[in-house]
């Protein structure tokens, strides 16, 4: 009996991987479109992701954040911001708090893009939503959250091997 569980249990763990993976690549494919169609390269559109995150989650970010976020230097995010700003998809703010401290945000010819590419997306995905009990939700919200957390993790130690130096003596 136990077999037979582990082997069902093997089964849905795999299709569930599969599934994420198409996730995955669909949404890759759905971005990379976005970003083809508003002239903007992977790393643009991973900004104005990051951007949107943080003013979702009620916490804009800095220039600094965002290159640790990203994996990039100081110049690097200069150049990318400045890039993103002048085509009218982001805007610096100062803090009121600290007025040295600049802030990311979307800006509102961005927004409305985004809006306009990604809503019917957002139907579909109220859709499906709307197919789940609350106590379901919950559940997939865990599993998301720490496959992401588990994904983020991963990411910043293949990140910090390639920085690293060679170990390889040969």
């Amino acid at each position: 009996m136990y077999r037979r569980r582990d082997t069902e249990r093997a089964r849905l763990v795999a299709e569930i991987a599969g599934d994420l993976r198409r996730y995955s690549s669909d949404a890759q494919h759905i971005g990379h479109a976005f970003a083809a169609l508003h002239g903007l390269n992977a790393t643009d559109l991973q900004a104005l992701i990051a951007v949107m995150d943080a003013e979702l989650a009620g916490d804009p970010i800095t220039a600094g954040r965002l290159g640790t976020q990203l994996g990039l230097s100081s110049g690097s995010v200069t150049a990318l911001v400045d890039r993103l700003e002048r085509a009218g998809h982001l805007r610096r703010d100062r803090a009121t708090a600290d007025r040295r401290k600049v802030l990311l945000r979307y800006a509102d010819r961005g927004a409305a893009l985004a809006t306009a590419f990604f809503g019917p997306l957002g139907t579909r995905t109220d859709a499906v939503v709307a197919g789940f009990t609350d106590d379901e939700l919950q559940v997939v919200h865990r599993f998301l959250r720490t496959m992401a957390e588990s994904t983020r993790e991963y990411r910043d130690e293949v990140r910090a091997a390639r920085t690293e130096p060679s170990r390889d003596p040969s």
